[in-house]
């Protein structure tokens, strides 16, 4: 265990922090250079770039853009693929102390502007192909440039422009509190909320995964995911940098590529949402890719069905599956399963990580007891100061420090967390309640079902019904057998009451989280 010791941030709280780590996520980044500068630290299809070249162009695009005018606490907005590009741009920015918006290529122009606007970006870097989607310039005064990368737009200049011949940046002091980039949360409440990542909340998520995952020299991650979301940017990105590895960048998740490549590149490390591991299990030509280098997979973003569990230990004995719970508002992991535990221990999702505080609190504010259930309440060096020009979210998403995570959970006597549950996800069935993940984990048995949502719906008598979506394998299979199914394993109470079979996977977002709020619609719709 690394030494910790309690410090004083953000000007208001005390937190125990690890006391031997680096100052900036660019002084990390420094460190893999002089570790092993000709080492490969970004793959991107036949382009390896090493350490010490990712370095020269970093120092390049950072001098550029300090050329352009951006100063410390600008912000600049990355509306760009998964490209190493974006990773230049990205060490770049933290480097002068410029505050970077990465932002999903999905996004519509309205989302676009509302982001744009909110963050007062005043540089834009963005894909060619979505020129339709970005708004006027009436719209955003606050954009000076725009630069556009992946193709040529009349009267735009080119991310080559940043890449031309420059004398060495300024040196910029970076403080620890200062904001390194600005990641917007889903918003499927609402309009999306700016979560300040800062350097060192930042810091502290790449030397937990580093402690808790076992990274090591020279370790190899993929990035399937979009950039824009913290398990991209941290996890799988950042982390790999502390220990001078290599990261290999996918344009998008699709099973047998990533099963192509994982074996082309030797992977060691890879965190994913447990729909890919599943679709990767899926694969009829699985047992012929060689996956004998990978030794953890992490998964969150939703529980782990048992059956996968069990068939990844069958098939890669060498692989240690991690549970990791986090979020963006944590800048990462708080909650990881120790290695080696996670088949023993399903039920469970982990232990605390150090440098973080998690209580289990009730309505009222008040902690309960051991093993009762509460909403997690997460403080410590990774959370967040807070969200980006918005007081009445920071009012009602923190509490003293503690980020209120909407979560229901509880902590054993043993340390040992559980999450049963979104608190709008919890159904209450006549004075019963009922978690939605117990009845999904108990779906994801049934050898005909593919993939399994559960949700509340509405019921004038009960309060709610238990509504299962489900992605079946055979077009026979019935509501009736549905229900067989689970009365054998389940309460009769959260045997689901409705079910509704859907020949399309189930609605995730770009990170392949499922989007209960679509299904939720889908069922007041009737």
């Amino acid at each position: 265990m690394p030494d910790i010791r309690h410090e004083w941030h953000y000007g208001a709280r005390v937190m125990p922090c690890f006391a031997e780590r680096p100052s900036s996520i660019g002084a990390m980044f420094r460190e893999a250079v002089a570790a092993d500068p000709d080492a490969i630290a970004v793959v991107e299809g036949a382009r390896r770039t090493s350490y010490r070249e990712l370095a020269d162009t970093v120092d390049r695009v950072a001098a550029n853009l300090v050329a352009l005018g951006a100063r410390k606490g600008d912000r600049v907005a990355l509306l760009i693929g998964s490209r190493t590009a974006f990773i230049e741009l990205c060490l770049a920015c933290g480097q002068i102390g410029v505050i970077q918006v990465p932002m999903n290529v999905r996004s519509r122009k309205p989302e676009i502007e509302y982001l744009l606007t909110h963050s007062a970006s005043e540089i834009l870097v963005y894909e060619a192909d979505l020129e339709a989607q970005i708004p006027d310039a009436a719209a955003l005064p606050a954009l000076r440039h725009r630069i556009v990368i992946g193709g040529a737009v009349a009267g735009v200049p080119s991310y080559d422009s940043l890449l031309a011949p420059a004398p060495p940046p300024p040196e910029i002091a970076i403080a620890e509190d200062d904001p390194f980039c600005l990641i917007y949360t889903s918003g499927t409440t609402g309009r999306p909320k700016g979560a300040v990542l800062t350097h060192v909340s930042l810091i502290h998520s790449c030397l937990n995964y580093e402690w808790a995952m076992d990274l090591r020299r020279g370790d190899c991650s993929i990035q399937a995911g979009p950039f824009s979301h913290v398990t991209g940017l941290v996890a799988l990105t950042f982390s790999l940098f502390r220990v001078a590895g290599r990261v290999v960048i996918m344009p998008a998740f699709k099973a047998r590529a990533f099963l192509e490549l994982a074996s082309a590149e030797r992977m060691t490390f890879a965190v994913m949402v447990p729909a890919m591991y599943n679709l990767c299990l899926l694969d009829p030509e699985f047992d012929r890719f060689d996956l004998s280098a990978w030794r953890v997979g992490g998964y969150g973003g939703a529980p782990m069905p048992e059956a996968t569990v069990h068939k990844l230990a069958e098939k890669l004995p060498g692989l240690t599956l991690v549970n990791v719970y986090g979020a963006t508002e944590t800048s990462g992991p708080v909650v990881v399963m120790p290695r080696g535990e996670g088949v023993t221990r399903s039920a469970v999702i982990g232990r605390v990580l150090p440098c973080c505080d998690v209580r289990m609190m009730d309505d009222d504010g008040r902690e309960v007891p051991a093993g009762a259930s509460g909403e997690l309440w997460i403080a410590g060096a990774m959370v967040v100061p807070g969200y980006w020009e918005n007081p009445t979210a920071d009012a009602t998403g923190f509490t003293h420090g503690y980020w209120r995570s909407g979560d229901i959970g509880s902590i054993d006597a043993d340390g040992y967390v559980r999450v049963f549950d979104r608190k709008k996800d919890m159904i209450n069935r006549g004075g019963y309640k009922i978690y939605s993940v117990e009845v999904e984990n108990v779906l994801s048995h049934h050898p005909d079902v593919v993939e399994a949502a559960v949700v509340g719906q509405s019921d004038p008598v009960l309060g709610e019904r238990v509504h299962a979506f489900i992605v079946r394998r055979r077009p026979d299979l019935t509501r009736e057998d549905i229900r067989a199914f689970c009365a054998e394993r389940l309460s009769n109470y959260k045997v689901p009451d409705h079910v509704t079979f859907q020949d399309d996977p189930l609605p995730r977002n770009a990170t392949g989280k499922l989007q209960k709020v679509e299904l939720r619609k889908l069922v007041q719709a009737g």
